[in-house]
């Protein structure tokens, strides 16, 4: 069963607060997905990291029930 963008969103921004989260459904069909994610907690990380806090958030959903993710991760301006 694909996963809802509300839900993506909802758990990246309890796992990280102060996120502001951007969920596009890429393909219609509520497997493909992009995020972006903007945070102050993510400044002085690399990108890596960045990345990795945000697949954590979705507590190891990647893959199986979220089959795909394009990511960008950002530092507010």
């Amino acid at each position: 069963m694909p996963m809802a963008a509300e839900d993506i969103e909802a758990m990246i921004r309890a796992a990280i607060p102060d996120a502001h989260v951007e969920i596009t459904d890429l393909a219609g069909d509520g497997d493909h997905y992009a995020a972006r994610v903007v945070s102050e907690s993510f400044r002085g990380l690399p990108r890596v990291r960045q990345h990795q806090r945000v697949y954590d958030a979705l507590g190891g959903r990647m893959g199986g029930v979220l089959h795909a993710l394009q990511l960008t991760t950002a530092t507010p301006n």
